[in-house]
């Protein structure tokens, strides 16, 4: 059977692995920033609230949040991204 995307092209050197990685660790910031989204993050207060500025730039914090967490760790999906990729130029 072929693969319908295509073929991968070899990661071998220090710099595409290290391109795969940032590329895996935006996948789980932005897949974070969603999830903060729906929890709630970055949405204006009822009271005492910063009005419609805090509503325009609530998705500026939730990305800097994510990207915060990914930095410390995560939640693991960027290690698997990066391996499933990995694997698949190989």
């Amino acid at each position: 059977m072929t693969d319908p995307i295509g073929p991968s092209p070899k990661i071998n050197t220090p710099a595409q692995i290290t391109k795969l990685r940032e590329v895996a660790d935006d996948l789980e910031a932005t897949f974070l920033s969603e999830m903060l989204k729906s929890a709630g993050v970055g949405k204006s207060r009822e009271a005492f609230g910063g009005g419609i500025g805090e509503d325009q730039f609530g998705s500026f914090l939730r990305d800097a949040q994510a990207k915060e967490m990914v930095r410390a760790g995560g939640i693991g999906l960027s290690e698997t991204i990066f391996n499933a990729l990995k694997e698949r130029s190989e």
